[in-house]
């Protein structure tokens, strides 16, 4: 299989971090953002991007912008194997002013395909068809990872620091039923345990729901992992509960593959097996769709990485933003217990049909070598500035997720 990396020819206006001296300690701004730009049809988002006006991307640009990451992983951006759509974003909306925000210039880019929207030939919904023919929610229910074209809710990496590439690892075909002791769903019909999935489906079924990757990068001559995915949601299922376990299971890839075991069961698309080797930085970013409090992620899911030894305990980014829309919207936040100031994403409030504003989006990094100089979360609230690229929620203005970051000194140990 082939990975795309591009690297798009653009001066790097703005300096990367605020020290790049191999004998300092530069800090860098990690940052994920579930950017909301798929659409519903191949090639629409490319379509949408030539325009260089499109509304709604350029509040996510300006966003972006506004918070300057030096590495920012996007969450829900549709995939195109020539790398059209995301040199489109960076030159018409990302390289051009935004109601007079610096331009945000990366001249280092990895993306690669998507498990969403692939057809797996097996019946994975169980509703008696195979659907082979993209365009549809059927499609989309037998595809590796829900989406109903090939591409669509992938994922790509922005970076004004060099990417290592031949050190890059992708798992995007690492089977579920290869991960001992996975938590595959069980139909409660038969006598038979984890059975919801045929042996026919397991067969072919892959974990990740869009890919995992491991994209290491350079700083200052030293190593940085970027660890990026974004699990499938823990809903839209039934009894069950094929998402939330597979969400769950998406999640312990990573906090099995940072334990430095070099015999791990883990793949990679290459057929390299074992884990990252110990004691290497790592920054894990993404839409890990698993609040740590509310809503319907098997419990412990995102547990298991904020209590792995290996990751640093710090408190979650936050936002002002956050707290003031949970109060103002009320409904399903009310019986949330989690932190309001702590959300990253902003959903429908009606507690009969929906879950409310949840903490979704995450950037946990090593202890080793990291240290954390800063972090939040850009949810503006009413009376600031840029609450415009927010607003109330509905209609979604940007994004119905917000972005996350950290300000992270490469240290040595």
């Amino acid at each position: 299989m082939k990975y795309l990396t591009v690297m798009i020819a653009l001066a790097c206006l703005a300096g990367c971090g605020k020290g790049n001296d191999v004998n300092s300690e530069p800090v860098v701004r990690f940052a994920t953002f579930n950017v909301y730009l798929n659409r519903p049809a191949e090639g629409a988002l490319v379509e949408d991007l030539k325009t260089g006006d499109a509304a709604q991307v350029q509040k996510v640009a300006e966003i972006i912008q506004r918070v300057a990451p030096d590495i920012l992983l996007l969450n829900e951006f549709d995939y195109d194997a020539a790398g059209e759509g995301l040199a489109l974003f960076q030159e018409k909306y990302l390289a051009q002013s935004q109601n007079g925000a610096k331009p945000a210039l990366y001249p280092y880019v990895y993306v690669a395909p998507s498990n969403t929207g692939v057809a797996s030939g097996r019946d994975l919904d169980r509703d008696g068809v195979v659907t082979s023919a993209p365009g549809s929610r059927a499609y989309g229910g037998d595809a590796f990872g829900y989406g109903e074209f090939p591409g669509q809710y992938a994922m790509a990496i922005l970076s004004k620091y060099p990417i290592d590439e031949a050190r890059v690892r992708t798992f995007q075909t690492f089977l579920w039923k290869d991960m001992p002791g996975g938590m595959l769903p069980d139909d409660a019909a038969t006598p038979e345990p984890d059975d919801w999935y045929s042996a026919e489906a397991l067969e072919v079924f892959r974990l990740s729901s869009k890919s995992h990757w491991d994209v290491p990068v350079m700083v200052g001559g030293r190593r940085v992992h970027v660890l990026a995915s974004h699990p499938t949601p823990p809903s839209f299922d039934g009894d069950e509960d094929r998402n939330g376990k597979r969400n769950h299971d998406e999640i312990r890839l990573w906090t099995d593959y940072i334990a430095g075991d070099p015999d791990l069961y883990i793949y990679d698309d290459k057929g390299v097996r074992g884990g990252m080797a110990a004691g290497e930085r790592f920054v894990i970013m993404g839409d890990l769709n698993a609040d740590p409090h509310d809503a319907g992620a098997v419990p412990g899911a995102i547990g298991q990485l904020l209590t792995s030894p290996l990751a640093a305990a710090t408190p979650f980014p936050k936002s002002a933003g956050g707290s003031e829309q949970a109060a103002l919207q009320g409904g399903a936040n009310v019986s949330h217990e989690g932190d309001p100031a702590e959300d990253t994403a902003d959903f429908n409030d009606d507690p009969e049909t929906s879950v409310g504003n949840l903490h979704l989006d995450y950037v946990i990094f090593s202890k080793a070598g990291l240290k954390e100089i800063a972090s939040g979360v850009f949810w503006p609230a009413p009376e600031d500035a840029h609450y415009d690229l927010v607003g109330p929620g509905f209609p979604v203005e940007s994004s119905d997720h917000r972005l996350v970051w950290r300000d992270l000194a490469i240290v040595e140990e």
